[in-house]
């Protein structure tokens, strides 16, 4: 296996980060071991993959886990449905397993002739056995397809990042093999910078009152679904394109395009009710 280089990690033009975070990659790259990543949705736990691989000049290969995903999913699959065809149809030899043999995200990371980032997102979402599955091939970098014996072995070590939700509790033995990071969700002026790299245009005055507004609107009571970054920045958007200015924003009841920040029914009358009681504005 080649031994990996790397160049320290410090964000992107696109991504900003701070010295934690900055320190727990660079802690990961330098112990060629997993980053797992935690944070609340909207936190940036996916875009900080693709800014490492950008900042590292790599591809990503990109593993999204739902509920139904196994550890062997990532290794390959075999494709006996296409095998069956190929037999009833006669396209092909089928005598051949290994032209019915696909890999997975994982197969892929380790058998490409150059270093990749490896993405394995929201790995909660997957059951409990998932996490453990993964720490052998993870360990060893390596792994074998038992229908043809081939083993693939990583040729270069992957930069493997794993997100998590919060949703599960992962293994212990799993946790022991990674370096961990839980992203906190951005100060007001933290998130002013975030806004300025999307929106560099707008006018300062409605980016300072929304943004106000916004974390206002995360500190409600009972809100089930607090609005995320993301959020902000459409949000942000659509009052640049109709024209809502900082005065408007200040004073008009309730925020206007709400709906961009709030998903939930519940959220909605929770505001309402809150803002009842008179709003706080800077």
């Amino acid at each position: 296996m080649v031994q990996p280089s790397f160049r320290q990690f410090q964000g992107t033009p696109t991504y900003l980060t701070d010295e934690a975070l900055e320190a727990a990659v660079n802690c990961a790259l330098a112990l060629e071991r997993p980053l797992l990543i935690k944070g609340e949705p909207g936190t940036g736990k996916t875009l900080l993959a693709h800014a490492v691989a950008e900042a590292q000049g790599l591809q990503i290969i990109h593993w999204p886990v739902k509920s139904t995903t196994k550890a062997q999913d990532g290794l390959y699959v075999y494709d006996t449905v296409q095998r069956l065809y190929d037999a009833r149809f006669g396209d092909g030899d089928v005598k051949d397993i290994r032209r019915y043999i696909r890999l997975g995200p994982l197969g892929q990371a380790f058998s490409s002739p150059e270093r990749k980032v490896l993405l394995i997102d929201e790995v909660d979402k997957a059951d409990l056995e998932f996490p453990n599955d993964l720490l052998h091939e993870l360990d060893r970098m390596q792994f074998t397809v038992s229908e043809t014996g081939d083993e693939v072995t990583a040729r270069h070590r992957p930069i493997v990042i794993i997100t998590s939700n919060n949703e599960k509790e992962l293994p212990d033995a799993f946790l022991r093999r990674c370096v961990f990071h839980f992203i906190d969700f951005p100060s007001e002026e933290l998130m002013r910078r975030i806004v300025r790299v999307h929106h560099p245009a707008l006018d300062q005055h409605l980016v300072d009152q929304a943004v106000v507004a916004f974390y206002e609107l995360r500190m409600v009571p009972r809100l089930r679904k607090k609005p995320s970054t993301s959020e902000l920045i459409d949000w942000l958007s659509v009052l640049a394109r109709s024209e809502v200015g900082a005065e408007r924003l200040r004073r008009e009841l309730p925020l206007p395009f709400a709906g961009v920040l709030l998903k939930k029914e519940q959220d909605h009358v929770a505001l309402s009710e809150h803002r009842s009681g008179g709003p706080r504005r800077r």
